[in-house]
């Protein structure tokens, strides 16, 4: 039972892709969890271990190998600081926050070149943007997402990003130019709809439908350099975000598990980049949010071309 056990997580993490998204989207709620078959093939491995099964054990090595191939890197130290660094702090900071003033004195003392806020809401907005004016002097909000800089902000544009479903006010991402030492570059921050998990799996819809709009808007962009930062509501392997992460680069370094704040266990709030890499993502203390924030170093490049 425990060699089935281990080769079942191994078909997981290798064979994810095949698992079908209906019913229930089942696909995309495994691809959500991929990292725990880690913790979950170490306890089969203490098992076999006590049971002293070499057959358990050897059949445990290929689940083993399946996960540190897919998870192993991030893991590894990131490579020193170097030229072209461009820092990048994300966070939903939640509209219940009861301490907005306490969580943006938090993200100020980050150090960030940017910060990307999400559910901004009144009254809180006006205490963000009291407490982070001193050293983020340039900011632009649409809707409940916004973006404060170090650097001077160009051309900033709400997006549109909203599933046919929803019919109220809703605007949810942005795309503002940022005018950094290195170049500029287009910051896009976002903030995808939420997913539920029930009885009937897991109800991503309005989610992917959103995503798929932010990719055709990717698709199109011509910025040499794009960085995104934002709540997308699911990991970079979750394949609801493909029209995203097949555009856009994920970290190499670093887990930086953002959710539930009290216990986390993915990461859904990402920074992703074109045109630069993003070198290492880590969390930093919680604040009076139910996520985590983190913060992300990213190297630009020099030049790249733009896809699409």
């Amino acid at each position: 039972m425990l060699a089935v056990l281990g080769l079942a997580a191994a078909g997981g993490l290798v064979l994810h892709r095949f698992v079908p998204n209906t019913p229930g989207r089942l696909g995309s709620l495994l691809e959500s969890f991929l990292f725990w078959l880690g913790p979950f093939t170490a306890l089969l491995l203490l098992c076999a271990a006590v049971r002293r099964s070499r057959t358990a054990l050897v059949a445990l090595l290929v689940p083993v190998v399946a996960w540190t191939a897919a998870f192993g890197p991030l893991l590894l130290p990131a490579a020193p600081p170097g030229a072209r660094e461009f820092t990048v702090l994300q966070h939903n900071v939640a509209d219940d926050n009861a301490d907005p003033a306490g969580t943006a004195r938090a993200l100020a003392d980050g150090g960030a070149d940017v910060i990307a806020l999400q559910e901004l809401v009144d009254p809180a907005l006006a205490v963000y943007r009291r407490e982070l004016a001193a050293r983020y002097p340039y900011h632009a909000v649409r809707g409940t997402v916004g973006l404060w800089s170090r650097h001077p902000l160009g051309e900033t544009l709400a997006l549109d990003i909203k599933p046919p479903e929803i019919t109220e006010p809703w605007r949810r991402a942005l795309r503002a130019e940022v005018r950094t030492p290195y170049g500029e570059v287009a910051a896009y921050v976002v903030h995808l709809p939420s997913v539920r998990l029930g009885p009937t799996g897991l109800a991503s819809a309005r989610r992917d439908e959103s995503a798929a709009l932010l990719g055709r808007i990717l698709e199109a962009e011509q910025s040499p350099r794009v960085v995104l930062a934002g709540d997308l509501n699911g990991t970079v392997d979750d394949r609801g975000l493909a029209p995203l992460t097949s555009r856009l680069d994920a970290p190499e370094r670093g887990l930086a598990l953002s959710y539930p704040a009290v216990l986390p266990v993915a990461r859904i709030d990402q920074v992703l980049a074109r045109g630069g890499t993003v070198a290492r993502i880590r969390p930093l203390p919680g604040t009076g949010s139910d996520h985590l924030p983190v913060l992300a170093r990213i190297v630009l490049d020099a030049a790249s071309p733009a896809k699409g």
